[in-house]
């Protein structure tokens, strides 16, 4: 040990995690960690902290890793909020740090001080700390991936003095391993299947922890064994089940009376991997139809406790699956008729359609699944348009759709980014398809100069309807006319794309459409296209 210092002791540590890959924004109270950078280190720059952690998330959620974070002390951590609650609600394992000023200083508050470093990114983070000296540094990020990857898997944080990299170390740190996964209980997972086997007309609810255990799988053959009907929970981030299946019927609704009239007719329904339920808008009634038992399985004690309805059992999602296909009753009878629903796991259905000079939504994505190779991984974050996108573009295998938790707009495009450089590492090489409002562009746009700086082959397609449209949807259904600020005037998606070292292109029609989509993912840069589209007010309901 002679020589080595704290930062020699959490680079070897951070080796032995397989934590080499680090996101970030540098910042002066950084720079004492960040200094003489290990070769074997790849450091992923980007130009906003936000915009740091949804490259991780993505990274993270493609390599089903935890992955590492550098923010900037108090400002930068403040800055990354917004994708930290994302990163919370899609539950994923990253480690987030910042520096902090110099101990001898922290007293006085200089600036850029956090003055409460685990205070300050909750609630949304599940552990955060400033260790009291030095040598406790290297153990401390070891119990950060503990905690980030133990159910329910999601962001820590570590404020870590400026001052204390380069004090000498006690000793290498404690590499330990934790489990990311628990069993439900046998006696209550044994009723749960009773239910659901004696049930008459039973349903599955299937939400996002299904998939990042992957379980597709299973959940395929334990609903062909109930042979019942599968729902996708309201606002899902990625799929569990194929929508091309004959058992799915659908997204439910996103709203408390919609989604009760959704599940009238069953007498079992269980809900795996999701909480009961997302609700936005608040649309007043039952939470479940009369004569309905609801069940939930869930690996957050948090989505248990607040749940409003429902019987609830503490599992990793996969497990239960697993143990709910070895003990339920194969059914036979004919469930009834599947619910048709054109636009899928959205929550609400597409626009009615208008003609006009300009593309409508439906025909651009129509064409865009299309035009890209079978394969390809869609990112979405265009609000106004879900319904006409999901009518287009049925998911039909696992890892190939992915959006946000949370509904905070600036995820997407930087987990995009994440994505498709864990194509590249893995060696999957997919193409990446991100499709983002002209709105939702705005909010982490300087991450394209990222995908450009790592030669990421990434299509970005932005729907231009120069608007907000679904606040006006909200607006509509809220009864407020006369909201300012709406309406977005004035942008210029190509000569932005340009700026940032992007191959930035305005395409009308789907013949030009086409053209892009064959060039873009044999390029060795990203592309913006720019798609003028007919402005609608989508339905919400």
């Amino acid at each position: 040990m002679k020589g080595k210092t704290i930062r020699d002791v959490t680079f070897d540590l951070l080796r032995q995690l397989e934590l080499t890959t680090l996101f970030g924004n540098p910042g002066s109270t950084e720079e004492t960690f960040l200094k003489n950078f290990p070769e074997d280190f790849r450091y992923v720059q980007t130009l906003h902290e936000s915009s740091a952690v949804g490259a991780a998330d993505g990274y993270a959620q493609a390599t089903r890793k935890p992955a590492i974070v550098n923010v900037h002390t108090s400002a930068g951590l403040s800055n990354s909020m917004s994708n930290i609650m994302t990163a919370a609600q899609n539950k994923t394992p990253l480690i987030i740090t910042a520096g902090n000023q110099t101990r001898e200083m922290l007293l006085m508050e200089p600036w850029l001080t956090n003055v409460s470093p685990t205070e300050l990114p909750k609630p949304w983070i599940k552990w955060s700390y400033e260790p009291v000296r030095a040598e406790d540094v290297p153990a401390a990020f070891m119990r950060a991936y503990a905690m980030a990857l133990q159910p329910p898997a999601g962001p820590v944080f570590l404020s870590i003095p400026l001052d204390d990299w380069d004090k000498p170390a006690l000793g290498d740190a404690v590499v330990r391993s934790v489990a990311s996964q628990y069993a439900p209980d046998p006696t209550r997972i044994s009723q749960f299947a009773d239910l659901l086997s004696t049930a008459k007309n039973p349903a599955l609810i299937y939400g996002a922890g299904i998939a990042r255990g992957q379980g597709w799988d299973v959940g395929i053959r334990l609903a062909e064994k109930l042979n019942c009907h599968v729902f996708c929970a309201p606002a899902s981030e990625v799929p569990s089940f194929p929508e091309t299946h004959p058992l799915y019927a659908g997204g439910l609704p996103f709203a408390i009376e919609p989604l009760s009239k959704k599940l009238a007719g069953y007498d079992v329904a269980i809900v795996i991997g999701a909480p009961i339920f997302r609700y936005y808008p608040y649309v007043a009634g039952e939470y479940i139809p009369e004569g309905l038992r609801l069940l939930h399985i869930t690996d957050d004690p948090n989505e248990s406790g607040r749940a409003p309805v429902g019987d609830s059992l503490l599992s990793s999602p996969v497990l239960a699956l697993e143990a709910l296909l070895n003990l339920v009753q194969k059914r036979t009878a004919t469930p009834p008729q599947t619910p048709q629903q054109s636009h899928r796991m959205s929550p609400h259905p597409a626009a009615e359609q208008q003609e006009g000079e300009q593309l409508s939504a439906l025909e651009l994505f129509k064409g865009l699944r299309e035009f890209t190779p079978e394969n390809t991984v869609l990112v979405e974050e265009s609000p106004s348009n879900l319904g006409e996108l999901h009518t287009a573009w049925p998911i039909d295998k696992p890892d190939s759709f992915y959006t946000f938790a949370s509904g905070s707009l600036g995820w997407n495009l930087p987990a995009s980014i994440g994505i498709a450089l864990a194509e590249r590492d893995s060696g999957r090489n997919r193409p990446v398809i991100a499709i983002i409002g002209d709105g939702s562009l705005q909010y982490s746009i300087q991450g394209l100069w990222t995908a450009a700086q790592l030669k990421l082959p990434i299509l970005f397609v932005v729907p231009r309807n120069g608007d907000y449209a679904i606040l006006k949807s909200f607006a509509k259904l809220e009864d407020s006319p006369g909201v300012p600020g709406l309406d977005l005037p004035d942008l210029d998606i190509v000569s932005l794309a340009k700026g940032y070292g992007c191959i930035g292109v305005h395409a009308e029609t789907l013949n030009e459409i086409n053209q892009i989509c064959q060039e873009a993912f044999s390029r060795s840069v990203p592309t913006v296209i720019e798609v003028p589209i007919i402005p609608t007010t989508p339905p919400l309901l």
